[in-house]
């Protein structure tokens, strides 16, 4: 078994569902640093002065003398559905179980561990350094970046969280994943809020997701949030690969906290620090700190 084979042997073992290689000097990422530099210039980014961190053009700023990026995916899905009332405030499936960097950091650390067990240097991340995570995950073979902007996969459509280690290691690479959302517009068609100005270019001025998650302000912006207090799930909802392909996670940690599936917007425009601490505690939905909770429930009982 060469190098390379014993390490995806080991992230499936570990629990990763997907594994890849690429390199990083994969030539395709000047397209991609481009990219991030035009959608930076239109503004984009709205709040989100780290998306113009410089490091995250070039990954030897994280592993100097790196070689290879070995990317994970994990899935996160679960068969429950939402309540359609629209007393009812909706929660990004993301954030339904326990925290996913929890879960993610502690895999990869384990994962880093065994590589610089056989003599590597690694630097692990998953939403913890300044990486295009999604460009190298469909380097390395796990996926396709989609329209509406997320990593859509064949086993398990876009419901996946992504990671990564950054190493040293010269190892075997995969070939990148070919696209295939063909001329399918639905997320594009379904976006309330037209945050999806063009395929694989969005807005996060326009965009649910940020406004409830990362939108500081007491006020948000006019706009019809759908219900949404936590991230928004719609481009993800009315895609083809996720309504077909979608399967329920073996990770126990991510099934739902039977109150974030059915919270109503008037008890999350009151809800108690008390009652913030029990329903979010080991939640990556503490980023949402409980004034904002308010906010976007109150945003909502008003439309």
């Amino acid at each position: 078994m060469t190098l390379t084979e014993e390490i995806k042997q080991k992230a499936i073992e570990l629990g990763f569902h997907k594994v890849g290689i690429a390199s990083v000097t994969d030539p395709a990422q000047s397209s991609a640093i481009q990219a991030l530099q035009n959608w930076l210039d239109r503004g984009f980014q709205a709040d989100m002065a780290w998306m113009a961190n410089p490091k995250r053009q070039n990954i030897r700023e994280l592993v100097p003398d790196a070689r290879s990026m070995i990317c994970v995916a994990l899935n996160y899905h679960t068969a429950q559905q939402r309540p359609a009332g629209k007393e009812y405030a909706k929660i990004s499936r993301y954030g339904w179980g326990r925290d996913y960097h929890r879960i993610l950091h502690k895999k990869l650390k384990a994962f880093s561990i065994w590589l610089e067990q056989n003599g590597a240097q690694t630097r692990y991340f998953a939403d913890t350094a300044p990486v295009q995570d999604k460009f190298w995950a469909q380097q390395a073979g796990l996926g396709w970046i989609a329209k509406n902007g997320n990593l859509i996969t064949r086993d398990y459509g876009s419901w996946v969280f992504l990671g990564g280690v950054v190493t040293n290691l010269d190892l075997a690479i995969d070939q990148p994943h070919t696209q295939h959302c063909g001329t399918c517009t639905r997320c594009i068609d379904a976006c309330p809020t037209d945050a999806i100005t063009e395929p694989f270019v969005i807005d996060a001025n326009r965009c649910i997701a940020y406004h409830t998650i990362e939108n500081r302000a007491e006020n948000l912006p006019e706009m019809d949030l759908k219900g949404w207090v936590a991230g928004c799930d719609i481009c993800q909802d009315v895609c083809p690969w996720n309504q077909r392909f979608a399967q329920e996670t073996d990770v126990q940690d991510f099934q739902p906290r039977s109150w974030n599936i059915a919270p109503t917007l008037k008890e999350l425009a009151e809800i108690s620090e008390a009652e913030y601490d029990r329903r979010f505690t080991g939640s990556a939905l503490r980023r949402i700190k409980i004034g904002m909770l308010r906010r976007n429930a109150k945003a909502n009982l008003r439309e």
